[in-house]
């Protein structure tokens, strides 16, 4: 299984509605609201880092009112329990 974690930011007063249509996203495991730089911190597991990409470039980035993301890939052999 792998994982990403994926910084969004929206445009402002459409947080929530970014928020929300992420969540329908098959493979988002998890989603909260940020302050700071990003609006969104998005946790996102699927069984191959191409289906992650896809994820996020072929349906996060086309959202309406997502301005950018950045994304963090998780090193296994790093991970804690």
């Amino acid at each position: 299984m792998e994982i990403a974690y994926v910084l969004v930011k929206s445009e402002i007063a459409h947080e929530m509605e970014v928020l929300n249509e992420i969540l329908k996203l098959d493979g988002v495991k998890e989603v909260k609201g940020t302050f700071g730089l990003y609006d969104i911190f998005v946790k996102i597991e699927a069984s191959s880092s191409t289906e992650i990409q896809n994820i996020i470039t072929k349906k996060i980035r086309h959202l309406k009112h997502v301005i950018s993301t950045s994304t963090l890939s998780v090193i296994p052999e790093q991970g804690g329990t």
